[in-house]
C-alpha cells in the first residue's frame, strides 16, 4: 500500500535511531514498564516518532497497567492502519501509522477496561512524541 510519506530504507535508518528504526520498521517491541510514555499524565497530542502523523490525543489515554501507553481509541479513523498480524503463534490487529506504515503496537479489543470503546491501542512510547497542550 503507498503511504503519503515512503522513504528508502537508509534514509529510515539515517533518521531513527537502531531503537526506533527496530520498532517502526521492523515491527519489533520495547520492553514493558520503561517507555518514555507509559506513565505520563501530561495533556497535548501523540505523533508518530517517524513522520510526525497525529495519532492520539491526551485525552483518550487510560492506565491499564500492562506495561505500554495504553488509548481507548485513535485520533481519528483515518490516523490508524489496523492489519491481521499472525505472528507471535496467535491472531493480534496490528496498529501501524496510515501516514508512513510505521509499526506502533497492537489493538485489543473486549478486555472490559470500562472505556467507551472497550479497545485497547497498546502502543510501543518508542514510536510516539509527545506535543504538550500549550496552555
Amino acid at each position: 500500500m503507498p503511504y503519503e510519506v515512503e522513504k528508502p530504507d537508509e534514509q529510515w535508518r539515517e533518521e531513527l535511531s537502531p531503537q526506533e528504526y527496530a520498532v517502526l520498521r521492523e515491527a519489533g517491541t520495547e520492553r514493558p514498564f520503561v517507555g518514555e510514555y507509559t506513565d505520563t499524565k501530561t495533556t497535548g497530542v501523540y505523533s508518530c516518532r517517524a513522520c510526525d502523523a497525529e495519532l492520539f490525543r491526551s485525552d483518550t489515554k487510560f492506565e491499564s497497567h500492562c506495561g505500554w501507553p495504553s488509548f481507548w481509541d485513535a485520533r481519528n479513523s483515518d490516523a490508524v492502519e489496523l492489519l491481521e498480524d499472525h505472528s507471535m503463534g496467535t491472531t493480534r490487529t496490528e496498529v501501524r501509522c496510515a501516514t508512513c506504515g510505521s509499526h506502533l503496537g497492537h489493538l485489543f479489543k473486549g478486555e472490559g477496561y470500562g472505556t467507551p470503546t472497550d479497545q485497547r491501542y497498546c502502543i510501543n512510547s518508542i514510536s510516539l512524541r509527545l506535543a504538550p497542550d500549550e496552555s
